[in-house]
C-alpha cells in the first residue's frame, strides 16, 4: 500500500492510500491544532451522515468506506474519487476563445450531471450544504462527482454541530441572512433550494471567474454575507468569458431570489 499527504490545515490531515486498483481517502482530525476543537466532532458528524444517506439510497453505499476512533479523536474513510476540482476543470471556458462545442458541450455536462447527484439527497429530505467548487470533481468525461458530506443537513438531525454556513462566496442568500439574523451557536437547517443555489453560483463563479457578490477580498465576512442577503451580485452578462444563452439562463434560474422559483435538480438534470 502507498499514501500520499493531501492536505494538512484548519485542524485535520487528508491522506490517499492506494493499494492495487482500489484507492481511498483518510481523514483525521489533528488534536494538536488550534483549529481543531470540533474536527473530531465534524468527522463523527459526516461518518453519520454516509451511513443515514447511504441507507436512503442518496449516495452510492461504497462511498463510505470505514470510520473509528483513535487516541487522538476520530477518523474517517472514504472512496477515492477520480476527478479534477471544478475551478481547473472549466478553466479553459474562462478564456475569451472559449466558446468551442467541447467547451459548450462540457459546462452543460457539468451542470446536468451534479444536479443528477444532488437529486436523490434532495428526494430524501436532505441537502448538502457544501455545494461550491472544491467540494465538487469533474472526471475525464464531464461528469461530476461530489465529495465532503459533512456540513449535509437532514431529517430528523437530532443533536449536530450548528450549522453555521459554508464557503462565503456560494452561500445563498436566505442562508446569509439567517447566519447574520440568529446567535453564533443557533442551527440553520438547510434545505436543498440553498444547494441550487450554490450550484448556480459555483457555475458562475468557475465560467467567469469572478465571484457572484460584490464586495471585495478583505471585507469581514459579515460584510460578504450582508450583500449576498441583500442579492447585491454582479450580473453574468456583465461578467461572462463569451455569451452562452443556454448557460446563462440556467445559471440565472439557479439564483432566482425567491427559492420557490429556482429548477429542482431533478429539472436541472433534464435541462
Amino acid at each position: 500500500m502507498s499514501y500520499g499527504l493531501l492536505s494538512d490545515r484548519r485542524g485535520s490531515r487528508v491522506w490517499r492510500m492506494t493499494a492495487g486498483d482500489d484507492g481511498m481517502v483518510l481523514k483525521a482530525n489533528v488534536p494538536e491544532a488550534e483549529e481543531s476543537r470540533d474536527k473530531a466532532a465534524e468527522l463523527a458528524q459526516e461518518n453519520d451522515h454516509l451511513i443515514r444517506l447511504s441507507r436512503a439510497d442518496a449516495i452510492d453505499s461504497a462511498y463510505r468506506v470505514g470510520a473509528g476512533a483513535w487516541e487522538g479523536g476520530r477518523w474517517l474513510a472514504v472512496r477515492w474519487v477520480d476527478g479534477v476540482r471544478l475551478w481547473n476543470a472549466l478553466s479553459p471556458t474562462r478564456e475569451a476563445g472559449g466558446g468551442t462545442r467541447a467547451h459548450r458541450t462540457l459546462l452543460l455536462s457539468v451542470a446536468r450531471t451534479w444536479a443528477a447527484r444532488l437529486a436523490p439527497l434532495h428526494a430524501a429530505g436532505w441537502a448538502h450544504a457544501d455545494v461550491q467548487p472544491t467540494n465538487t470533481l469533474v472526471t475525464d468525461d464531464g461528469t461530476t462527482e461530489i465529495i465532503d458530506y459533512a456540513l449535509s443537513c437532514g431529517p430528523d438531525d437530532g443533536r449536530r454541530l450548528p450549522y453555521r454556513g459554508a464557503l462565503t462566496h456560494t452561500t445563498a442568500p436566505e442562508v446569509a441572512a439567517a447566519v447574520l439574523d440568529t446567535e453564533h451557536d443557533v442551527h440553520i437547517p438547510v434545505r436543498p433550494p440553498a444547494d441550487i443555489w450554490s450550484l448556480g453560483a459555483s457555475l458562475f463563479w468557475c465560467w467567469t471567474g469572478h465571484r457572484p457578490g460584490m464586495y471585495e477580498d478583505g471585507d469581514d465576512r459579515r460584510d460578504k454575507l450582508r450583500a449576498l442577503a441583500d442579492q447585491r451580485l454582479h450580473a453574468l452578462r456583465d461578467v461572462r468569458p463569451w455569451p452562452f444563452p443556454a448557460l446563462e439562463e440556467l445559471i440565472n434560474a439557479c439564483m432566482a431570489p425567491g427559492f420557490a422559483d429556482r429548477p429542482t435538480a431533478e429539472e436541472i438534470a433534464a435541462w
